[in-house]
């Protein structure tokens, strides 16, 4: 039998530079004196502010409610007074409000919401909602929203490929912190009425393989299959890895659920265990930093609202050879235009990177190599849809599938003519949207 299912085509294998973090155990950044604590930590509408500035507020304590069907509570990170309710740069770049609280350093808890003993399912999704647990892989979809699917599913799969060079912090989650987060994952699954939890693991992770295998062994977990994947960049995208489970297709413009599918990322399932157990609403989370500009690469349970600038002063400091933040991985992710920007619920990395640990050179004219075709998983034309976006054709881009890509970067790693086309393919789906195509 092998030893891993069949990956799904395409991908790349960029550098996994994981070492720098990988056996580094979880450790407790320091409570920043002050926090910034977006209030658009998710997709949907920002969460509505139920705090004014002057007022005491306890650790954990819900600061601002649900705006609408789409959106998530958000809580706060620590004790202390509301300095101010105002916009502040987040890590896309644009101003968006804050709630800015003073921390007094008593850590007051907030009362814990009870747990739950044996929850019915409308019970898990409530309390999710309640929590403010999100999609914490990068996505921040409101998690009590997917699970209220319109179609029964038959399959749960917890995302645990991790598949961006760097992140490791999904790793350490399921060595240290095994049984919360598949007790977190048989929880999510009963939510939407699924008995069988498959949960996906790249097979360059053996401990991490192996901590799930014991768990599952020990406890008589026959509804729990632990899915080995051979390593390939984006094994950990949810198309991709949907295909590379169960062999299903998520059709053109649908839903994992259209195809009867769910999937949670490891730390979604870790928070829904919190929230349901111990009562704890969302408001830190487990980060990796790394880079070979941070002194000392760590694994980090970090508080909503903590700037980057404190982060990396938790890790030793940087060593002066920063040129570029990036907010999340290598690949998907964003650079950071300050260090003074705040971490959300969704932040899984903050990278410190050198000179040598990125390709800084000039775009030249497409040599049609088709490289970044065969690289691409969704088999999509990125030279083709870049070319008809930089003509100012976004109807030509749309033709060539501009809105299915997921915004992976294969193209524009494997690019040896160093083109920037996951960035026109941006440009061309944000056009596309807003011409109505």
């Amino acid at each position: 039998m092998k030893s891993f299912y069949k990956i799904f085509s395409s991908g790349v294998h960029p550098r996994g530079m994981k070492s720098l973090s990988a056996e580094t155990p979880i450790e407790v950044c320091p409570a920043p004196k002050r926090v910034y604590i977006a209030l658009n930590q998710h997709i949907g509408k920002p969460a509505s502010p139920v705090v004014e500035a002057g007022e005491t507020v306890r650790m954990g304590q819900l600061i601002a409610r649900a705006n609408g069907a789409v959106s998530a509570n958000i809580f706060s990170s620590v004790s202390g007074k509301v300095a101010e309710i105002a916009p502040y740069t987040d890590a896309a770049g644009t101003p968006s409000i804050h709630i800015v609280v003073d921390n007094d350093g008593l850590d007051t808890p907030e009362k814990a919401m009870a747990p739950l003993e044996s929850p019915a399912p409308r019970d898990i999704v409530k309390r999710i909602a309640d929590a403010g647990v999100v999609g914490m892989g990068g996505a921040g979809f409101p998690a009590h929203v997917k699970l209220s699917p319109k179609k029964q599913p038959d399959v749960y799969i917890i995302n645990a490929a991790e598949c961006e060079p760097y992140i490791t912090c999904d790793y350490r989650l399921l060595m240290e912190y095994t049984e919360k987060v598949v007790r977190g994952a048989v929880y999510l699954a009963a939510a939407v009425g699924v008995a069988k939890v498959r949960v996906g693991v790249e097979a360059n992770k053996p401990r991490a393989i192996d901590a799930l295998k014991k768990f599952k062994a020990e406890n008589g977990l026959k509804d729990l299959e632990i899915v080995p994947l051979k390593t390939r960049y984006p094994q950990g995208a949810e198309k991709q890895l949907i295909y590379a489970i169960t062999r299903r297709r998520v059709p053109s413009g649908g839903l994992p659920m259209d195809c009867g599918v769910i999937v949670s990322n490891t730390h979604t399932a870790l928070s829904a265990y919190l929230a349901i157990r111990e009562g704890k609403p969302l408001y830190e989370r487990v980060m990796t930093v790394s880079g070979k500009g941070i002194r000392k690469p760590s694994n980090l349970w970090v508080r909503n609202g903590t700037r980057y600038g404190e982060i990396a002063a938790a890790c030793g400091g940087e060593l002066g050879n920063t040129a570029k933040i990036v907010g999340g991985g290598p690949m998907m992710g964003a650079s950071q235009i300050s260090r003074d920007i705040a971490v959300t619920k969704t932040s899984g990395s903050l990278l410190f990177l050198t000179k040598d640990e990125f390709v800084v050179a000039m775009s030249s004219p497409c040599i049609n190599c088709g490289k970044c075709g065969r690289a691409c998983p969704m088999r999509l034309m990125p030279m083709y849809i870049d070319s008809f976006a930089l003509a100012g054709d976004y109807a030509g881009s749309k033709k060539y599938g501009a809105l299915e890509c997921i915004e992976c970067g294969c193209c524009s790693y494997i690019c040896p003519a160093n083109r920037y086309l996951m960035q026109s393919v941006k440009l061309a789906k944000k056009k596309i949207k807003e011409m109505g195509l």
